[in-house]
């Protein structure tokens, strides 16, 4: 009989995993020698211990970050939806529209009197407008605003660990 065990039940995270994921969370190009060298382990050590890391799920995947305003899409507008059908086929709906549009980031559902936010990139505001036009194609929405960032102060990947 084979079971397959989910590690992150199993695993407790000790000050040198967090050290290591914090490293990996704020440069994932980081050498296993030159995070060995800062957590004081040998780099076999550091390269099992981000392994197991990965097989538990504490790394869901590396990127890259790219430079939004150099690939001309470096505005950043949070839409703000509601809508009067709350039913597990629109919220599917929805789903599907967003992941056919690689403008939008991030889509949330929210508590309140708004009911998602969705994160987006464009480039201006005729592009936002194209957005626009396709989401009130595709989905039947009652409300829909939209706020544009005019100074990034603080937008991070990184979680507080």
């Amino acid at each position: 009989m084979c079971f397959i065990l989910n590690y992150h039940y199993f695993m407790k995270l000790d000050t040198t995993d967090k050290k290591i994921l914090q490293f990996l969370q704020n440069d994932s190009d980081q050498s296993v020698d030159i995070i060995a060298e800062h957590v004081s382990l040998s780099r076999n050590a550091v390269w099992r211990r981000i392994k197991l890391l990965e097989d538990a799920g504490y790394i869901a995947k590396r990127v890259a970050l790219l430079n939004a305003d150099l690939l001309n899409v470096g505005l950043t507008v949070f839409i703000q939806i509601k809508t009067s059908q709350h039913t597990h086929d629109w919220a599917n709906d929805l789903a599907r529209v967003s992941r056919m549009l690689p403008q939008i980031q991030s889509v949330f559902r929210m508590t309140g009197e708004l009911d998602y936010l969705i994160k987006a990139r464009v480039s201006d505001m005729k592009d936002y407008d194209l957005l626009y036009q396709q989401l009130t194609q595709h989905l039947s929405l009652s409300d829909v605003s939209a706020s544009f960032v005019m100074e990034n102060i603080k937008d991070t990947t990184a979680l507080p660990i």
